[in-house]
């Protein structure tokens, strides 16, 4: 029987895992066991996926990138290259804490740039935007824009990936979608057009 996906002759697929159709996994990956990749997701090169991570449709996971049990991700999920994740707070070479896993969720439609860190036992926000290189050591709102080492939160973005700049009635629009959004307390959301 064919199989629902692509993966290309180098990768290596551990048994008991569960993977969408129309996924496509690239040179030297690694999905270990019990996994569960959802639909039209895309791994570059060189990517691991630890045992019992889940990853929801069309999340893109681009080269180097290593996904730790603990690390779940909802769809539409942009992992970029080189990101860093990580599930344990205290790591030692001579101290085994498996099973002390700390769980990071990152929520539908987020973006991770190239060579940024999430430290674990953090939530990523729905369309968070976390730049290059930024360090993320604590909880993220729903489509906020973090630079920098530690992480801090500098303006907004739209679900298009535009800064968002909001006027004095705390309302801001993207200028690709022409969505409308609303700043109230510190909280964005998207208001139906």
């Amino acid at each position: 029987m064919e199989k629902p996906y692509f993966a290309h002759e180098t990768a290596i697929i551990d048994e008991d895992c569960t993977i969408g159709k129309g996924t496509k996994i690239w040179h030297f990956t690694h999905i270990m066991s019990g996994c569960e990749i959802g639909e039209n997701c895309n791994f570059g090169q060189n990517v691991v996926v630890s045992p019992g991570v889940k990853l929801g449709d069309n999340v893109k996971v681009q080269n180097n990138v290593s996904i730790y049990t603990g690390v779940n991700c909802e769809e539409d999920v942009f992992l970029g290259p080189s990101m860093v994740f990580t599930n344990v707070t205290n790591p030692r070479s001579s101290v085994i804490r498996r099973g002390q896993y700390e769980q990071t969720l990152v929520r539908k439609g987020a973006s991770i740039g190239a060579n940024a860190t999430i430290v674990c036992g953090n939530e990523i926000g729905q369309f968070a935007f976390i730049g290059a290189g930024a360090v993320v050591t604590k909880d993220v709102p729903a489509y906020a824009l973090i630079v920098g080492n530690p992480g801090k939160h500098i303006g907004w973005m739209s679900e298009f990936g535009h800064r968002l700049n909001f006027d004095t009635e705390g309302i801001a629009v993207c200028p690709e979608s022409k969505e409308h959004y609303q700043l109230r307390n510190g909280i964005v959301t998207k208001l139906q057009n």
